[in-house]
């Protein structure tokens, strides 16, 4: 089977660590696509390609750097999601808060296929490539306190990584009926903002490396 990616990042730097990486063989095909920052910015630059295709993608990957909630995701090491999730579209009640779906409209979370998030792991696990499948956050703001991490992190059990357009593809693939999945190297740990933490070339690099490991036919369902 033919495999057509788009790989939808939000900077060019992150562009070309996906690229210097991506192993094309055979009759495979990927597109590298910087998307711009925010999940508005992501959905429409998706929703574009993928209706302008001449050939349909058969899976979107969301791919970047991240912050990484401690200590499920190390910096340096790679998170796959499980599910990409809209982590505060929704409402503030003096009760609490409240997910679009319990205010019944809409959906804040995409699952991610669990047979790919398995072949993805197995794929990196061999290649020595430190990573975690768990949830991926998609915020507007990034976190910059221990509160709003601690809150985050109550909030979506288990989530071990924070960006800001994993939704917004998730969103633009599902209206066009294609899987899609999120992979961020993680730069830096969410919490407190503290820039001379943050280890931006080692997640590029770790970046790189995990989509070195990723040959196309990993996305592919194998045959039965």
């Amino acid at each position: 089977m033919t495999v057509r990616l788009l790989i939808v990042t939000a900077v060019a730097a992150e562009a070309d660590s996906v690229a210097r990486g991506l192993r094309i063989d055979g009759p495979h095909t990927a597109d590298v696509l910087v998307g711009g920052v925010g999940p508005a910015a992501a959905a429409a630059a998706t929703a574009t390609a993928l209706a302008r295709a001449a050939t349909p993608y058969g899976l979107v990957v969301s791919a970047g750097i991240a912050g990484g909630f401690q200590p499920l995701a190390p910096l340096g090491s790679v998170v796959v999601s499980d599910a990409i999730v809209s982590a505060d579209l929704g409402a503030q009640t003096p009760d609490g808060y409240l997910t679009v779906e319990e205010l019944g409209f809409g959906r804040s979370t995409h699952p991610v296929p669990a047979a790919l998030t398995r072949r993805i792991s197995d794929v990196l696990a061999r290649g020595e490539q430190r990573h975690t499948v768990a949830p991926v956050l998609t915020v507007s703001t990034v976190t910059g306190t221990a509160e709003r991490a601690a809150e985050l992190a109550a909030r979506h059990p288990g989530a071990a990584a924070e960006a800001m357009e994993g939704f917004g593809v998730a969103e633009a693939a599902a209206a066009h009926g294609v899987p899609v999945v999120e992979i961020r190297a993680v730069s830096n740990a969410v919490g407190p903002r503290d820039r001379a933490a943050w280890r931006i070339g080692e997640a590029l690099d770790s970046l790189r490396h995990t989509f070195q490991l990723l040959k196309p036919t990993v996305f592919v369902e194998p045959a039965p």
